[in-house]
Formats: C-alpha cells, structure tokens, sequence
C-alpha cells in the first residue's frame, strides 16, 4: 500500500518546453555533459517531490492562503509547482532572473 502521503507528480507541457530551453542554453554554454547533469538534477529534484512536497517553501511570487504554490531552488533557477489534493503539478522552471509578476499570472493560468 502507498503512504497516504504520497502524490502522484505530473509534469506540464510548459515544463517540457522549459527543461528542453534549459538543456539546449547549458550546452551551448557549458557542453553537452554539463547541460545533462544539471538537467538529471533537476529531474531527481521533481521525481522526489512524490513525497517530499512540502519540503520546499512556498512560492513568494504566488501566495495562497493554503500555500499550493512552492518552488525549488537549483542553481539560479525556479522550479514552479502547485499541490493539490491529488497530485503535485510541476508547472515551470524559469531561470531567477525571468521571472516577474506577469510570469507568475501566467504560471497560476498553466492548467495540466
């Protein structure tokens, strides 16, 4: 039997667009063994969400009463996701220095 506290994590089609974003800029940057690592990271990072949800804070940018919204922080980057009863919803990983308030409406409006 599942821990009750456990969730099942889903990710967002603008996630896949944005760790596709992240990988092809790190190995422009940085080559191709320095971009997956950091990606691997990053997967790792929401594959553990399952159960560690609430390990991360809440999400500044987007504050509920019930807290739904949290980031993980990996490098300079957000990695934006929301909870609900069922499951954890990875909706986005922008780079610090690209998010602002308009993103932040945006990412509230990401629907999976």
């Amino acid at each position: 039997m599942a821990d009750p506290t456990e969730k099942k994590v889903i990710y967002s089609t603008q996630l896949a667009i944005d760790l596709r974003g992240m990988y092809e800029y790190g190995e422009e940057t940085f080559g191709e063994e320095a971009a997956f690592s950091f990606i691997s990271q990053v997967l790792l990072k929401i594959d553990l969400l399952s159960f560690q949800y609430l390990a991360h804070p809440e999400c500044r940018y987007l504050s509920t009463k019930s807290r739904m919204y949290r980031n993980i922080i990996l490098g300079s980057y957000l990695i934006i996701y929301r909870i609900t009863a069922e499951r954890i919803e990875v909706l986005s990983a922008l780079h610090g220095s690209r998010f602002t308030s308009s993103s932040a409406r945006t990412i509230r409006k990401i629907k999976i």
